[in-house]
């Protein structure tokens, strides 16, 4: 039980008269992977011409471009942020930097999980792809399909790999993603299903420190009580903002919408907002 006390606003016009730099998740806080949220268009346009830094840091396994993209076609203006930060793109800067050192083997056998048989992720990475876990020389976990697939059929691709002890890495560590039927597994899951095997994962994204770390030094690191990190997740958006020492904001709108008790989750999380909102919007 935590005595810190959780203040409740109606959208987030409050939080521009206090922030100046704003971390600000996707899914479940703009859109919900189909269509914006009502408002989320606007008020993240408000944000840019009220002067304010917006940094967009998102558990997407893909690179940056691609989730930039994707904004602009579901109708956000272009130039409402300043910079896009993905678990993805941190992830592939991490494997490009091994590449250079020398550290990562050109011709490395690659099994990937992603969604849609998006190639994204290791495009320019000196990867040859593998659907074998027999010979799979590292696993990279970067989506789920967990609207198409259920668990089993995971775990028939990745069993053999991870008895083999090959390294993991998971570049989204959400266990629920949304999608078009409601609420399923996502690549966290898939992750947590890889370690129950025998193997062992590397997760990259939020709640994690790189991701947070690379986000503030794009926004040029600020004295943390300029920023507020704004999600719909205890877990990794609210953690991870928490680890960060930043302040941070709920929205209610994503995986939480349907949650009767909140304080059991943020008990069992060990993490507390500073704000609660019922969406980003001005209200």
């Amino acid at each position: 039980m935590s005595a810190k006390t959780i203040e409740r606003l109606d959208g987030i016009g409050p939080l521009a008269e206090r922030y100046q730099i704003f971390l600000l998740d996707q899914f479940g806080v703009l859109h919900d992977g189909q269509a914006p949220y009502p408002g989320a268009v606007e008020a993240l346009s408000e944000l840019k011409r009220a002067g304010k830094t917006v940094v967009l840091i998102s558990n997407s396994g893909k690179r940056a471009r691609p989730n930039e993209d994707r904004l602009l076609k579901l109708g956000f203006a272009a130039g409402s942020w300043d910079h896009f930060v993905s678990s993805g793109e941190v992830a592939w800067r991490s494997f490009n930097d091994m590449a250079a050192s020398g550290k990562l083997r050109p011709g490395t056998k690659c099994l990937l999980i992603s969604r849609d048989n998006d190639r994204t992720a290791i495009e320019g990475l000196p990867f040859v792809l593998t659907e074998a876990g027999e010979d799979a020389e590292l696993v990279l976990i970067s989506a789920s399909e967990g609207d198409r697939h259920d668990l089993d059929h995971y775990r028939e691709l990745l069993a053999r790999a991870a008895a083999r002890q090959v390294p993991c890495f998971c570049t989204n560590p959400d266990r629920i993603m949304l999608t078009a039927v409601g609420p399923r597994f996502g690549a966290g899951e898939i992750a947590d299903l890889y370690e129950s095997l025998g193997g062992s994962v590397t997760r990259i994204g939020k709640p994690y420190p790189a991701i947070f770390d690379a986000a503030l030094a794009l926004a040029g690191e600020p004295e943390r009580g300029s920023v507020v990190c704004v999600g719909d997740s205890v877990e990794h958006d609210i953690a991870g903002g928490n680890g960060a020492g930043v302040a941070t904001a709920l929205v209610l709108g994503g995986i939480l919408a349907d949650t009767p008790d909140l304080a059991a989750v943020f008990d069992e999380q060990q993490a507390w907002p500073d704000y609660i909102t019922g969406s980003f919007s001005l209200r």
